[in-house]
């Protein structure tokens, strides 16, 4: 990728003014959707590989796209087993791009995010780290429950526990990110600004060579 990355340009000032009301919402009530075939069946056969390669300690690169940052996470935490999850083939099919062989401790899935993580939920299979690496901003202003932090699944995603980080170029998202977490989990979230010296995903380098700004957040979960 060149750096020519624009800034999200967004009529969206700050934090959406429905975020807590639909953070409320969806906390008070159950979600659900049903699971896809094809996820159950994804869900089912990483979670015999992580278990047959020894079942340690899980992260999950949720979102992963073409796989770069789950190859820098298996090598930055190589006691860990590190799922990169994805619904693209097409994404999934240009990890090979990378250094080969893969880590041991590495595992592409095609899978719908959704599902994957209630499937998670429901196996009760807690994370020990879990990232969000700059998703679909969705910057218009109506698309606000698009956004990971305003989605029926965010709660899923908090009761997995563990390191959870989410980055982004645009402030806001990081900004609606920790006013989720910080409302589900009554622990004080900050959104910070951090240099990418060794970017880990080809968006995340395309747009600090852009001379844009990198935001992030985190928070420590209690396993549940």
């Amino acid at each position: 990728m060149h750096a020519n990355s624009r800034t999200i340009a967004s009529r969206q000032t700050g934090i959406h003014d429905q975020l807590a009301v639909r953070v409320a919402r969806h906390a008070a009530t159950a979600f659900r959707k049903p699971i896809a075939a094809h996820s159950q069946q994804a869900f089912d056969t990483s979670i015999a590989i992580w278990q047959e390669r020894g079942a340690g300690p899980l992260i999950l690169d949720a979102g992963c796209g073409v796989g770069l940052s789950t190859h820098h996470l298996a090598t930055q935490f190589p006691d860990h087993f590190v799922l990169g999850v994805d619904q693209s083939a097409d994404r999934l099919s240009r990890a090979t791009h990378w250094p080969q062989p893969s880590p041991p401790n590495l595992l592409l899935v095609r899978a719908n995010l959704v599902d994957y993580w209630r499937l998670l939920h429901a196996g009760r299979i807690r994370l020990a780290r879990h990232y969000l690496l700059y998703p679909n901003p969705w910057p218009k202003i109506g698309h606000v429950g698009r956004r990971w932090p305003a989605h029926p699944v965010f709660p899923t995603i908090i009761a997995l526990g563990g390191q959870l980080e989410c980055r982004s170029n645009w402030r806001i998202y990081i900004d609606e990110c920790a006013a989720a977490m910080s409302q589900l989990t009554g622990v004080p979230v900050a959104t910070e600004a951090f240099d990418a010296v060794s970017p880990i995903t080809p968006f995340e380098r395309k747009y600090r060579d852009s001379q844009q700004t990198l935001w992030r957040c985190r928070i420590a979960l209690s396993p549940r």
